[in-house]
């Protein structure tokens, strides 16, 4: 039987092409918008049997997951974005969805084991996307969070940007749940059983606490390829004994040739706790967690033991230098190799805000009155804004000199984050690249500065700096409100 949806104009805009998904309660097709040239976008009809069965509760839950998702889609990249919603004329429901060519987490972790460095990636990919559900949505005037309720690989979709680095985004909120204040109770199973928490078997009101615990189960499977639970049948009373009675296998006892960070494992099945109490309370909890492991380990394989971490890195806090929230540079020798470095200090609970962020640096500079550098450098994320960590360099100083050289011929930096709390060692490394056009710019400086003649007091260019510095704030800021 042909499908009367292929070759058909939807909305006057959408040409329909062929069908690339199927589901319980949907068709997925893929067609082309002809409003803006032909781009690819993806369609979800409503199955027209399960409407004719439950038509309002299904076609109600049907317009939420189109109205959950392109909200939420405003606030992360890693939910797919829905960018229209309609009804035709025969009165069944569709939305339009971006089109996206990447492969479900399942088939992923099918296909071959992850690296160390792959699964934290995802994992804190997965994590952020939780957390901007939670953090919920405005309806009627009131933030509503969502709970997701079906979290399993087949609902998360990889991708692979130019540089073959891995985008997740969440499909599925077919069945996400919003916690209005005024909602009644969901008295009847939705989910997945492999994955559902045990409130969601026993009927229970859900909270995050719910996805945690899904998320749990399926951090278990991308580290092992195994599930940590195994029920008797494949029966909803099988899983239902299952998830409230039987305890997940430890990561060891299913793959004891992988080295995997105690600290991992001990997230990993801290999110599998029977009750919620004795979960992570919230996504920000295990994202945290995630991203300090991914300072540590993320560039490692599961089958390899991590041969240095922070704590190896002989690099201690100068003694001349006060225990206080300041900046500075200074080249950094680890192992023979000579560095640019940015040292920071920081409280600790700073630093664990602004390790999930994203890194931005500019440099400025003027020869007259006294030659001076100002080296920017930005840590930023949507929750907490910027944390700015200006540096100026006077560059008539030999140590700043070499500093300006290093940056310049190297065209990066190493970031040195150090807690006020453990000065001892630092608790995060990140090397940060810096644009060619930068790195010129500053071995012209260095250049023209070694000519010059100083007419007055450093503090003088210092003040001035200062003061462009400030003018440019907002341009930076709207810079990096702009990246997803």
């Amino acid at each position: 039987m042909l499908d009367p949806h292929i070759d058909r104009l939807l909305a006057k805009r959408y040409r329909i092409q062929k069908l690339i998904g199927t589901g319980a309660m949907s068709r997925v097709y893929l067609a082309s918008d002809i409003l803006l040239g032909g781009v690819p976008v993806a369609i979800k009809f409503l199955a027209l049997a399960i409407e004719q069965q439950t038509k309002i509760r299904v076609r109600d839950r049907f317009e939420q997951e189109a109205k959950i998702c392109a909200l939420l889609s405003q606030k992360t990249s890693h939910i797919v974005q829905v960018t229209d919603y309609g009804v035709d004329e025969n009165d069944n429901p569709f939305y339009v969805m971006e089109y996206l060519q990447g492969k479900s987490l399942g088939h992923v972790i099918r296909l071959q084991p992850l690296s160390l460095a792959t699964f934290l990636r995802l994992a804190r990919q997965i994590s952020i996307g939780l957390q901007c559900a939670h953090q919920g949505i405005w309806i009627n005037d009131a933030i509503c969070p969502i709970i997701h309720r079906d979290l399993k690989p087949s609902n998360i979709l990889v991708l692979h940007d130019s540089k073959s680095k891995e985008l997740i985004k969440i499909l599925d909120f077919g069945i996400a749940k919003l916690l209005q204040p005024d909602s009644n109770r969901t008295n009847y199973y939705l989910g997945t059983l492999a994955y559902s928490s045990p409130e969601q078997m026993d009927g229970k009101e859900l909270d995050c606490r719910s996805d945690i615990y899904s998320l749990g189960i399926m951090m278990f499977e991308m580290l092992t390829g195994k599930m940590p639970l195994q029920a008797d049948t494949q029966s909803f009373g099988g899983w239902y004994k299952t998830h409230l009675s039987q305890q997940p296998r430890s990561l060891n006892s299913v793959a004891p040739r992988l080295e995997i960070p105690q600290t991992l494992a001990d997230l990993v099945m801290s999110c599998m706790a029977k009750a919620p109490d004795d979960r992570p309370q919230t996504m920000s909890e295990i994202i945290e967690a995630l991203v300090l492991l991914e300072q540590r380990y993320g560039d490692r394989s599961l089958k390899t033991q991590p041969t240095q971490d922070m704590s190896e890195f002989m690099i201690s806090w100068p003694q001349d230098k006060p225990i206080a929230d300041i900046v500075f540079s200074a080249p950094i020798s680890n192992n023979g190799e000579i560095s640019a470095g940015l040292w920071v200090m920081l409280p600790q609970q700073e630093i664990r805000k602004r390790l999930l962020n994203i890194r931005y640096n500019q440099f400025l500079c003027i020869m007259a009155p006294h030659p001076m550098m100002l080296w920017i450098t930005v840590l930023y994320n949507q929750q907490h804004g910027p944390k700015w960590l200006p540096c100026y360099l006077d560059m008539k100083m030999s140590q700043t000199r070499e500093t300006a050289r290093l940056l310049g011929e190297l065209g990066q930096y190493r970031l040195l984050l150090f807690a006020r709390e453990e000065p001892q060692r630092p608790c995060a490394c990140t090397l940060v690249p810096i644009a060619p056009a930068q790195c010129r710019l500053m071995q012209n400086w260095l250049t023209t500065s070694q000519v010059l003649t100083s007419v007055a007091e450093p503090q003088t260019s210092k003040s001035l700096l200062k003061k462009e510095f400030d003018e440019l704030k907002p341009q930076i800021l709207k810079k990096l409100e702009a990246i997803r």
